[in-house]
């Protein structure tokens, strides 16, 4: 099996987790939007950037939280939802939707002894503090949640360097995976720390700017930039996105219309994918 033909038939499973969850959506009034990547692709491309390999969808707090109330168990038959609090080895501060009867094993959730089907990313967007200060520590300690997390689950992370630097960030991760299971009071207690970070009135004045807490690395968006939702095309179907989507997208990527330089375009396959119909690949083939 060609890569080429993994990757297409990876999306297409993707596409087809994005169609139940839109339809689930709709059933339900939950809001949502694609996001990120998956937002780019369908404002440059149509559809998928040729060479990603995933779906983001993103989702104001307050539609997160229903979702995933109504979902955890709600979802036809076939497909089913994931979040820290129901899933052993489930790292991530927002929710996947696996479909059922698949496996994509990549090398944190084989440390983690993790079984992951094929999924979409469903990410929350939290409304940050006015004041400074506050909304740092905010910011900071749900970055601080999510690092101890996949520290607690995994020995083994993605590091941001390669060569001899990315070792001895590696063997640095290993050390304090070893130290958070000694530490650590629980898998579930890094979603706590995680969700003391909500913004609440009661504790200061709440803004009206957004981010996605537990991947913070773009600056804060505007809600008022985001609804009313506007759509745009994604693979021959209609799709919600960010109002004021140029701007959106501008945040997170810059000059998000040039294609990057084929250096720069990366393909992400996992150590193995079981499409559940028989067909498996490993990163052998």
């Amino acid at each position: 099996m060609s890569k080429a033909h993994v990757l297409l038939k990876l999306q297409n499973t993707e596409l087809d987790i994005l169609q139940v969850v839109a339809a689930f959506c709709s059933k339900h009034g939950i809001r949502w939007w694609l996001d990120g990547g998956t937002c780019l692709g369908a404002m440059r491309h149509r559809g998928f950037i040729p060479w990603d390999d995933d779906i983001d969808i993103g989702m104001i707090r307050s539609d997160y939280d229903r979702f995933c109330s109504l979902a955890e168990g709600g979802l036809p038959e076939g497909y089913s939802l994931h979040t820290s609090r129901n899933t052993t080895g489930y790292a991530a501060m927002f929710a996947k939707v696996y479909r059922d009867g698949t496996r994509f094993e990549n090398q944190e959730a084989r440390k983690a002894s993790s079984s992951m089907g094929i999924f979409v990313d469903i990410f929350p967007y939290d409304q940050l503090y006015t004041d400074k200060r506050l909304r740092a520590k905010q910011v900071r300690t749900a970055s601080i949640a999510q690092k101890r997390a996949y520290l607690y689950h995994s020995s083994s992370i993605v590091v941001p360097h390669k060569g001899f630097l990315g070792q001895l960030e590696q063997i640095g991760c290993s050390a304090m995976h070893v130290v958070e299971r000694l530490v650590s009071r629980g898998a579930c207690s890094y979603q706590d720390l995680f969700d003391s970070c909500i913004a609440d009135s009661n504790t200061g004045e709440v803004s009206d700017y957004c981010l996605t807490l537990s991947w913070p690395n773009m600056a804060p968006v505007s809600i008022s930039e985001i609804f009313p939702l506007s759509s745009a095309v994604f693979e021959g179907s209609e799709f919600p996105v960010p109002r004021m989507t140029d701007k959106y997208l501008t945040t997170m990527y810059g000059d998000w219309k040039k294609i990057p330089s084929p250096d720069n375009r990366h393909t992400h396959l996992p150590l193995l994918l079981d499409f559940g119909d028989g067909e498996v690949w490993t990163a052998q083939n």
